[in-house]
């Protein structure tokens, strides 16, 4: 089985197309980062503390989405730099099937390896 390569016009619509994904999810999940104000008449302590947990279980979210439109957009640069599809660290060609799985990857598997 031989593996189709992505080329670049479909890597940077599939880019494109999970940046505005994450836009998405960013206005959807602005209510449950805001702040959690104590309301004692209403709330006892046990709700508070799950609304702070959630809270903070939605900000580490945001701060996943920040990280991966972050290697989205270097992905985009990569593209128009002809760089795409080489690693970043040794300059050895990134697999096909990586790419296709993630076409945000800057290394090649070797190198994301040894850098984690």
């Amino acid at each position: 089985m031989t593996q189709e390569l992505m080329t670049p016009e479909e890597a940077r619509s599939r880019l494109i197309a999970r940046r505005d994904a994450l836009a998405q999810e960013d206005a959807l999940g602005e209510e449950g980062r805001a702040p959690v104000t104590l309301q004692q008449d209403s709330v006892g302590r046990l709700s508070r503390m799950d609304a702070m947990q959630q809270q903070a279980m939605a900000q580490a979210q945001e701060r996943r989405r920040a990280a991966e439109r972050q290697r989205i957009d270097a992905a985009l640069i990569r593209l128009d730099e002809d760089e795409w599809g080489w690693c970043a660290t040794c300059g050895e060609e990134i697999a096909p099937a990586r790419l296709a799985h993630d076409p945000s990857a800057a290394q090649c598997i070797t190198c994301a390896r040894v850098s984690v």
